[in-house]
């Protein structure tokens, strides 16, 4: 099949972007070189739909350079960038996405690159994978497995898993420590706040900004908020993880509360409706919204559109809303992604590590077909390890051994 993009004109442009990504991912380097002598995905086919941009361009040019024929798509319509999707078509992969594609096109795509019968996926958010079991069954067969990359496509496919619906292994990308621990709290911190200041052009210090969610995302949300000079508050559910938030200074609230003294708002829970129609009169005016989990769900978009009287674009990426009330509420990046919506994601050497783990469990997929029992598996400790390990070289860092003596050790039970 053809591939669906904007203009293969603007591959120049993503070209440059993705040089300038290999050139701050020293493990993705590495790899790339391993798998062109290895081919460790010689004849097959991968189906892979993360946010298509500079980074994740270079993981498909990883495991293309491994043997793979890639069938790259999106995973929300507001993070392609186009000219990087022309720099694939340009490279050899079928690629179907576009920046700011509707519903039906967005999902169109999935089903295109689908169509060429994959027999590994990379997925991000589930969308790929929930596809396959809802409308492409006949898919199944040919499925070696899979690797999922964040915290919303786990709580999915766990959710598929548990209804004994999953049919096909899928590795918990987002599970590894080399993971969650960096990409969740250190890119998502940096990256959010990256989108909120190039968007607005405001100051954080002196401001109060309202997390909502104090998972591994949260806590790094949170940590630059205050690294800015912001007063945080934090809103939970879950009573250890807001037991955890005041432990680190942070105050804790209902959203009912925060909703009366918030400037910036930032949902980051992968649950829905997190700030929805109870929440907004509540609202100071001016409040700005934006959210940082998978979906666009976390505030309630349709809800604010149908009860604003008015509604007006500030700036780009902006949009702002007058309620019945008379306030006006602003809303970055239309409630998607504000890190990609409204800027580049991640930095490179946090992709650098997480895209490293991708890459490694899709290996692990094709060197234990057909052996793996369990339908959801955890990244390998010896995978997850080794990217540390090979992280903190290039960094230039060494760390101390155990000896032999210290081992016996740690593993007696008779000290």
């Amino acid at each position: 099949m053809q591939s669906e993009i904007r203009d293969i004109s603007l591959a120049p442009s993503g070209a440059r972007k993705i040089e300038w990504v290999e050139r701050n991912c020293d493990l993705l380097r590495t790899l790339r070189t391993e798998f062109r002598e290895t081919l460790p995905f010689r004849g097959l086919r991968i189906a892979l739909s993360v946010h298509l941009e500079a980074k994740t361009a270079f993981l498909c040019k990883v495991l293309q350079a491994g043997g793979a024929e890639m069938f790259v798509t999106g995973s929300n319509p507001l993070s392609t960038q186009d000219d990087v999707a022309a720099a694939l078509v340009a490279d050899g992969m079928e690629v179907h996405a576009w920046y700011g594609a509707t519903e039906e096109e967005y999902f169109s795509h999935i089903r295109h690159v689908l169509e060429n019968r994959p027999n590994i996926i990379i997925d991000d958010g589930g969308d790929l994978v929930n596809m396959i079991h809802n409308e492409m069954p006949e898919l199944i067969p040919g499925i070696i497995g899979g690797c999922e990359e964040t915290t919303t496509g786990i709580n999915r496919l766990e959710a598929m898993n548990r209804a004994g619906k999953l049919a096909f292994p899928m590795i918990r990308v987002n599970n590894a420590a080399c993971k969650h621990f960096f990409d969740n709290r250190y890119g998502t911190g940096q990256s959010v706040w990256d989108g909120i200041c190039r968007t607005t052009n405001l100051i954080v210090a002196g401001k109060v900004v309202v997390v909502s969610g104090y998972g591994w995302c949260g806590k790094g949300t949170a940590l630059r908020a205050k690294g800015l000079g912001a007063r945080v508050v934090v809103t939970e559910v879950n009573p250890i993880r807001a037991l955890e938030a005041v432990m680190d200074g942070y105050d804790m609230m209902p959203m009912k509360d925060a909703a009366g003294v918030g400037d910036f708002f930032i949902t980051v829970t992968g649950c829905d409706k997190v700030i929805g129609e109870e929440i907004f009169p509540l609202l100071k005016d001016g409040a700005i919204l934006c959210n940082a989990g998978h979906f666009d769900t976390e505030i309630d978009m349709a809800c604010l559109r149908s009860v604003a009287l008015e509604q007006r674009e500030q700036r780009k990426n902006i949009m702002g809303y007058r309620l019945e009330n008379g306030r006006w509420i602003f809303v970055l990046g239309e409630g998607r992604l504000v890190n990609l919506a409204c800027a580049d994601g991640h930095p490179a050497e946090i992709m650098d590590m997480s895209f490293a783990i991708q890459a490694l469990s899709a290996k692990y997929l094709v060197d234990h077909a057909g052996k793996m029992t369990e339908k959801l598996i955890d990244v390998p400790p010896e995978v997850d390890r080794g990217v540390a390990t090979r992280k903190l070289a290039f960094m230039g860092k060494k760390i101390d051994t155990l000896t032999a003596g210290q081992e016996q050790y740690l593993n007696s039970y008779n000290l």
